[in-house]
């Protein structure tokens, strides 16, 4: 039997009340915070990423799903990538569409998506070789740090909304790429004299790029890092003014964080400010809910005019996980039917279909089955149907037009006419 792909899964039925829950709430905040829908190919080409996202990064340098796409035989194709982030893709089409171009000094461009992404990870909790993201960008000429605060200030309503509540907000500055330079060369020295301690995928780092040393997960590895000097203490100035004031709009709005020197982001893009939401309950080691920051100099490296970004994203399938446990009982039994229609007898049936047309017509949701069965087996395929209710349609019921409803968790029944039950479904 042919089974799904390793790193990848089906989605049940049982568990898209929470999925949807988790997009509801977060189109809502969008709504309010002024962000409209951008969706993008979930196919690009290569040099895309890899101009974008960073030659260096783990993604670009591992995890990429790369096909060459010939258009003819003869050809010798392009190169083509599954999207395996979705920033670059936004500031692409940005660009391309030219959305900057009737926009006044200070004028923004608030954007959201949610689509799958596509990375050839080593599967584990929470993480999938194909899984989902959502996520906002924000660009323009300003890169005032209320910009960013109002982002957070955004996303702290969605953990509440949705329930999740043991979080916490990490922050840090990576500054800007021209005084990284120096950071990195003190970076690549500390490192020097550690190398026999480090992982395979760290030498690579180390040559490559010593910030990405930071990303790393081994246990061995992380004892390194935590003696290794931070990017915090080697800003330029502008770029501490700017993460001061950061600070400074996140305590106006009383929003709690926690400074994490150590903290640099996976991909090449960002600078100046740089955060995360962890999560803390039934999430293991990788916690991470929320990931995001600033990447100004983006636009310029995808060829197109200056411009300041801020963004973030979060995976689905993380933040369905952090759900708490009763608040996911009960989005489930939300999704139940409101009522499951029994008949008994042909002439029964036959009503029954009109019935059940009148009362999605009205708004209710109703199950039934086709098959004339006893009232026992009639009774228990309504309990496996999760319905909060039976509607018991016989002989007598349709010539008195008064209905037998029957609450399956408590047993209590009633005799009603269909307007008082489509009345009492309202």
């Amino acid at each position: 039997m042919i089974q799904t792909v390793r790193g990848t899964r089906d989605l049940l039925p049982e568990d898209m009340p929470l999925w949807h829950r988790v997009e509801e709430v977060a189109r809502e905040a969008f709504r309010r915070y002024g962000f409209r829908e951008i969706r993008t190919p979930i196919f690009e080409k290569t040099e895309l990423f890899a101009r974008g996202v960073g030659e260096s990064t783990d993604i670009v340098h591992k995890e990429m799903y790369t096909f060459v796409d010939r258009a003819r035989a003869d050809s010798e194709g392009e190169s083509l990538t599954l999207r395996p982030e979705n920033t670059a893709s936004v500031v692409r089409a940005y660009l391309q569409h030219k959305m900057f171009a009737d926009k006044s000094p200070g004028e923004l461009t608030r954007l959201y998506y949610i689509g799958p992404m596509f990375r050839r990870e080593r599967p584990q909790a929470g993480r999938y070789r194909q899984f989902y993201q959502i996520g906002v960008e924000v660009m323009g000429s300003s890169d005032d740090p209320a910009i960013e605060a109002e982002v957070i200030e955004m996303l702290s309503w969605l953990l509440q909304e949705l329930k999740i509540t043991n979080t916490t907000l990490l922050i840090n500055s990576v500054g800007e790429p021209a005084s990284r330079a120096s950071y990195v060369e003190t970076l690549r020295e500390a490192l020097k004299a550690q190398l026999d301690k480090l992982c395979a995928d760290c030498h690579h780092r180390y040559e490559t790029n010593p910030l990405r040393v930071f990303d790393c997960k081994v246990a061995s590895c992380q004892a390194v890092i935590a003696d290794l000097p931070t990017i915090t203490d080697s800003l330029d100035d502008a770029s501490r003014a700017h993460f001061e004031q950061f600070k400074a709009h996140l305590d106006a709005r009383g929003l709690a964080y926690t400074v994490n020197p150590r903290m640099v982001r996976g991909l090449d893009y960002y600078t100046r400010t740089a955060f995360e939401i962890v999560g803390h309950d039934g999430l293991g080691a990788q916690n991470t809910l929320i990931g995001g920051g600033r990447y100004d100099g983006l636009s310029e490296t995808l060829g197109g005019p200056p411009t300041k970004g801020f963004g973030f994203a979060f995976g689905l399938d993380r933040m369905v996980m952090a759900l708490p446990e009763a608040e996911a009982q009960r989005l489930r039994a939300n999704d139940a039917p409101d009522v499951f229609l029994v008949f008994l007898g042909d002439a029964a049936r036959q009503h029954t279909f009109q019935v059940a047309r009148d009362l999605r017509a009205a708004g209710v949701s109703v199950a039934l089955e086709f098959e004339d069965r006893k009232m026992k087996k009639a009774m228990t395929a309504a309990a496996k149907s999760r319905a909060r209710y039976a509607l018991i349609i016989g002989d007598n019921e349709v010539s008195s037009g008064q209905y037998g409803l029957k609450n399956l968790a408590t047993g209590e029944q009633e005799s009603l006419s269909l307007g008082d039950i489509i009345a009492k479904f309202k």
